[in-house]
C-alpha cells in the first residue's frame, strides 16, 4: 500500500505547553480557552462555520512516542488495547477533540473545551451536527465502569 501523506492546514494554540497540565479530554478543559490559526490559504473553507456551536478537530499528536498496543489509560490501573482507549502513542499519532466555537474572525476560530497542546499540527476540522452525530444508545465500555474516577481526568492528575 503507498504511503497517506497529510499536511496541516493550521496551528492549534492553548495555554498547555506540559503533556502533565492537559485535560485528558475536552470534557476536563470545559474552561480552558484556545485559538487555530488556520493557514490563510484555507479562509475559504470556514465559510457557514459560525453556525456551529462545536468542532472536531483532526490533529497530529507532534510530541507522541513510538506505538505502543497495549497501555495503562490514565483513567484506571488497568492495561488496555490502545484501540480501547484514547492515548497518544498510537500507530499513527492523530488525535480527535470536540471542542466549542467561541467566534470566528478571518482565519482565526477561537475554541473552548480544549485539551491540546499549544503548537499542535491541525490536520482538518469538521462541525458537530447534533442530528449526525449524537447516539442515545452509545456505550462507553470499560469507561462505563463504576470504579472509574473521572476526576483523574482533570488537568494536573494524570500522565
Amino acid at each position: 500500500m503507498e504511503d497517506i501523506r497529510y499536511k496541516p492546514i493550521g496551528i492549534i494554540r492553548t495555554p498547555f505547553t506540559d503533556k502533565k497540565q492537559t485535560p485528558i479530554q475536552p470534557v476536563f478543559g470545559e474552561n480552558t480557552p484556545g485559538k487555530i490559526e488556520l493557514f490563510p490559504e484555507y479562509t475559504d473553507g470556514l465559510k457557514d462555520i459560525e453556525g456551529f456551536s462545536h468542532l472536531f478537530l483532526i490533529y497530529h499528536f507532534h510530541r507522541a512516542k513510538e506505538c505502543t498496543l497495549r497501555m495503562m489509560p490514565y483513567l484506571e490501573d488497568l492495561e488496555r488495547g490502545i484501540f480501547a482507549i484514547r492515548h497518544y502513542n498510537r500507530p499513527n499519532p492523530i488525535g480527535l477533540s470536540l471542542v466549542k466555537l467561541e467566534s470566528v474572525t478571518g482565519n482565526i476560530l477561537e475554541i473552548s473545551q480544549v485539551d491540546i497542546l499549544d503548537g499542535t499540527p491541525l490536520l482538518d476540522i469538521k462541525p458537530y451536527v447534533p442530528k449526525f452525530d449524537r447516539r442515545d444508545d452509545a456505550g462507553g465500555g470499560w469507561v462505563d465502569s463504576p470504579h472509574i474516577d473521572l476526576t483523574r481526568g482533570k488537568a494536573g492528575k494524570h500522565r
